[in-house]
């Protein structure tokens, strides 16, 4: 039991996990190259009376022993065996051979095309629906690893997978046809490949390790990439940006000196293929005629059929070391996906249209992990009144208005909108109602329209909200004055434009969204008196339009509140 499970695990997981993604298609592929290896075989089988003929000028169905049904229907279509029937007979089946492979190689380009593109969709829809609480502990570099790179190196793992499939489909179909024409033959072939297996166990084993290895280094670079970029005028300004390029220059060298183990296991299994090959066939030729003194006929028969199938067969042993090369990015996707759909968010059943009387938190109570943030917190919030949350760091300001906006669940308590109690509610439609700008505005590598409108269709109508939004935030004028107006490049997160000017039109995003509540967490603790007292009338001109949120130090930013908490 244990050494089936064993079994189990090491050839049948990965099959499984292809298996849910591609369902009937995986066995599709396989079919075509079931075709495609009996038609090769039965053009091959031909090649036996052809060469009978030009040997001494006559054929028999003997020579092909149980493919002899082959030479025998001939005569059941009326046609005399002679060289141009069994020229033509091989003919047909090649064509027929070539038509099968165009179409088993043409479907596996659309199947591997589908599979890349359906597992970007569940990661698109995995991350998308991702618990914040879940999001914010975990390995950033993994992340964008596994969405990128781990990605395209699935892609050949699955290509390799499949080859592997497939060259043993291929295997199959050959050693089905050398039985049929010479069992003992078949027999000896078959021993001579299988021992050979034992030969690449090893290299299989280092190579699997070698990219499990490549999985977790690069998992590691694209961590302190992320926090290169993130953190380069940092770096820059410190004279620290080199040395953490020797972090980034370690990893990148880690990985190179794992990709060359890979490379130069793969090397071995390219030249000793062809070699080991040929030495099983030699044997067996020469123990058949010298010990069992067989038709040399039959020989050359089966030999063609076992020489294509020793050939799939070391096809089968690259193919199946290529896979093993990416064999940990498979694993890593299938831990990946599993660990975001366990903190996938859930979603009630009821919709809210917009809030119209309070938010009431009752007995609300938070903890990270055993430190408790936020402990019975009990507050009625109401409609379209400004409310400051004010307290030093780490006293909970930020954990507080994440949990009115949705973005984590309480531990202990209950939240109440309008009366309904937001486990019940599709929270997405609540959170289409909340505009949310933190200390570091979110500017998208895009137009200044696309960024406030979020990618809506250029219509008159979303123009005209368009433009109110920017008068709303007070930034319509800098708009109107630049060259290509709403049609102005930002550039990487806004690097075009000065803090007070990322933050409006982080508000103007906001206010096109027709919200009714919206959060400031400190959105303009970062900036100059004189920017925040433009920020701020810009916020005063919503007061009564919106319930809005902020967590600010200054008392200049909060002393407009209708309540401070």
């Amino acid at each position: 039991m244990v050494f089936l499970k064993r079994f189990v695990i090491k050839y049948f997981t990965h099959f499984t996990y292809f298996y849910l993604q591609l369902r009937y298609r995986i066995f599709i592929a396989l079919g075509l190259s079931i075709v495609v290896g009996l038609l090769d075989g039965f053009g091959l089988a031909m090649f036996i009376p052809m060469l009978e003929m030009i040997g001494d000028g006559g054929a028999s169905a003997e020579g092909l022993g149980n493919l002899a049904f082959l030479v025998k229907g001939l005569s059941y279509l009326g046609l005399s065996l002679n060289l141009v029937s069994v020229l033509l007979t091989m003919l047909f089946f090649f064509s027929l051979k070539g038509v099968a492979k165009f179409i088993e190689q043409y479907n596996k380009v659309i199947v591997q095309q589908y599979f890349i593109s359906k597992l970007r969709l569940i990661n698109v829809e995995l991350l998308s629906h991702y618990q914040y609480k879940a999001f914010v502990t975990s390995d950033a570099g993994r992340i964008q690893n596994t969405l990128s790179g781990e990605t395209e190196r699935l892609a050949v793992a699955y290509r390799t997978y499949m080859d592997t499939l497939q060259a043993a489909v291929m295997l199959f179909v050959y050693v089905f046809l050398a039985f049929l024409a010479n069992p003992q033959f078949a027999v000896l072939i078959a021993a001579g490949g299988m021992s050979s297996n034992f030969i690449f166990q090893q290299l299989y084993r280092k190579t699997t390790a070698a990219s499990k290895s490549i999985t977790t280094d690069s998992h590691s670079y694209q961590g302190l990439l992320i926090q290169k970029v993130a953190f380069f005028k940092y770096l820059k300004a410190t004279g620290l940006a080199g040395l953490f390029s020797e972090k980034l220059k370690g990893a990148i060298r880690q990985i190179e000196a794992n990709n060359r183990k890979i490379g130069y296991y793969s090397a071995i299994l390219q030249a000793i293929r062809e070699p080991l090959t040929m030495i099983i066939v030699v044997a067996v030729i020469l123990i058949q005629v010298q010990f069992f003194g067989s038709d040399i006929g039959l020989i050359i028969l089966s030999l063609l059929f076992f020489f294509r199938a020793l050939t799939y067969l070391m096809a089968m042993q690259s193919s199946w070391n290529n896979f093993l090369n990416y064999s940990g990015s498979l694993e890593n996707m299938m831990n990946f996906q599993t660990d975001f759909q366990k903190e996938q968010q859930k979603y009630g059943n009821s919709k809210i249209e917009n809030i119209k009387n309070s938010i009431i938190l009752n007995g609300i109570g938070f903890n990270y992990g055993d430190h408790p943030i936020l402990v019975n917190i009990n507050l009625e919030l109401h409609a379209n009144k400004t409310y400051a949350f004010v307290g030093e760091s780490g006293s909970g300001k930020t954990t507080l208005v994440n949990l009115i906006s949705g973005l984590i669940p309480p531990d202990k308590g209950r939240l109440l909108i309008d009366g309904q109690d937001l486990n019940s509610l599709d929270i997405r439609s609540y959170q289409a109602r909340i505009g949310y700008i933190t200390q570091e505005p979110v500017i998208f590598n895009d137009t200044i329209y696309n960024n406030v409108t979020f990618w809506a269709p250029v219509t008159e109508q979303n123009l005209q909200r368009f433009w109110q939004a920017l008068e709303n935030a007070a930034i319509a004028d800098f708009v109107k004055g630049l060259d290509a107006q709403q049609n102005e490049l930002l550039g990487n997160n806004g690097i075009n434009l000065s803090g007070g000017q990322r933050q409006r039109l982080s508000i103007a995003r906001e206010l096109y969204k027709e919200i009714d509540i919206l959060v400031m967490d400190e959105a303009t603790s970062a900036l100059d008196v004189e920017t925040e007292v433009v920020i701020q009338k810009s916020v005063e001109k919503l007061k009564g339009r919106l319930t809005i949120f902020i967590v600010a130090h200054r008392l200049s930013t909060i002393k407009n509140a209708d309540q401070i908490v």
